[in-house]
Parts: structure tokens; sequence; C-alpha cells
């Protein structure tokens, strides 16, 4: 996947995360987060299916990637706390 496809999956998978979990993080970190996401739910994807399925800009990616970025947000969380 080349770097504006996951910028742009980050992006939605970041906002998207953001919006479900309720966190009140700003946009810059939204993309952060998602973009991270990203590359966690392709791993995990990975994992499971022995295939990564971030594979550009579409719905399995979105999904794969809001994946990692819910992931992502509850560890941000729990760094945070402590």
């Amino acid at each position: 996947m080349n770097l504006l496809s996951t910028i742009l999956v980050g992006l939605v998978a970041g906002l998207l995360a953001s919006w479900l979990m309720k966190a009140k993080t700003g946009v810059l970190v939204d993309i952060i987060l998602g973009i991270v996401g990203g590359v966690v739910g392709g791993w995990i994807s990975s994992l499971f299916t022995g295939a990564n399925l971030m594979s550009g800009f579409n719905l399995t990616s979105i999904i794969v990637a809001l994946i990692g970025a819910v992931v992502v947000i509850l560890v941000y969380r729990l760094i945070k706390r402590k």
C-alpha cells in the first residue's frame, strides 16, 4: 500500500475509531493513531488469515485499520492513565 493511501486510510480509521471510542484527542493524534492502527490491524489480520488485508483505499482496509486503531486507542488510554 502506498504512502498516500496509508495516510488516507489512517485518517478515516483514526477519525472513526476516535468517534466510536469517544476519545478526546485532536485531529493530528487521530491521524497518527489511525496510521499506527492500520499497521497494527494489518499485523493482526496477517496473524488470523495469513495475509495482510491492508491493500489500498477500500472498505476492507478501512475496517482492518479501524480495528487496529481501536486497539491502539485502548493501549493509548492505558498508558495515559498511568
